[in-house]
């Protein structure tokens, strides 16, 4: 006799588990320092510290509808941090880069920018405005 109960089903006092199976996430004793630190720190991130936690629950070994009821999330994003840890391991909770067009500006020019508007005021003004700063150092106003 076979019953199914969710997406489990129990055949003969076997459990048979259907969909794919999880990627078995195991830590090392300093992942799992640096990921409760996350999350206790103030400091943090929400997005990372709730990325520090669904790791941590699957670490325990928890079900990934069981880690999304728990940080109210769906189960797809527990398993897209899931993967994206054991492929990557704590460089995977980082934001991957985002689509559009790519900066226009060096870092270099950025901090020059930065720079001349902390170190200099300009002639008949009181503080730089995007304009002045645009054209003082041949950039568009919107770089």
């Amino acid at each position: 006799m076979t019953i199914a109960i969710s997406r489990v089903l129990f055949e003969h006092d076997e459990v048979i588990m259907r969909g794919r199976p999880k990627t078995e996430l195991v830590l090392s004793d300093a992942e799992r320092e640096q990921l409760t630190a996350l999350t206790l720190r103030r400091k943090t991130a929400q997005a990372m510290a709730l990325r520090a936690r669904i790791v941590l629950g699957c670490a325990q070994g928890m079900e990934n509808k069981a880690v999304a009821v728990r940080q109210r999330v769906t189960p797809q994003t527990v398993s897209k941090w899931r993967a994206r840890f054991v492929k990557h391991r704590l460089e995977g909770l980082l934001d991957a880069p985002r689509p559009g067009a790519p900066r226009s500006i060096d870092d270099a020019r950025v901090d020059a920018v930065i720079a001349r508007t902390l170190e200099s005021i300009p002639q008949g003004a009181t503080h730089w405005s995007t304009r002045t700063m645009a054209r003082e150092m041949n950039l568009s106003q919107t770089a």
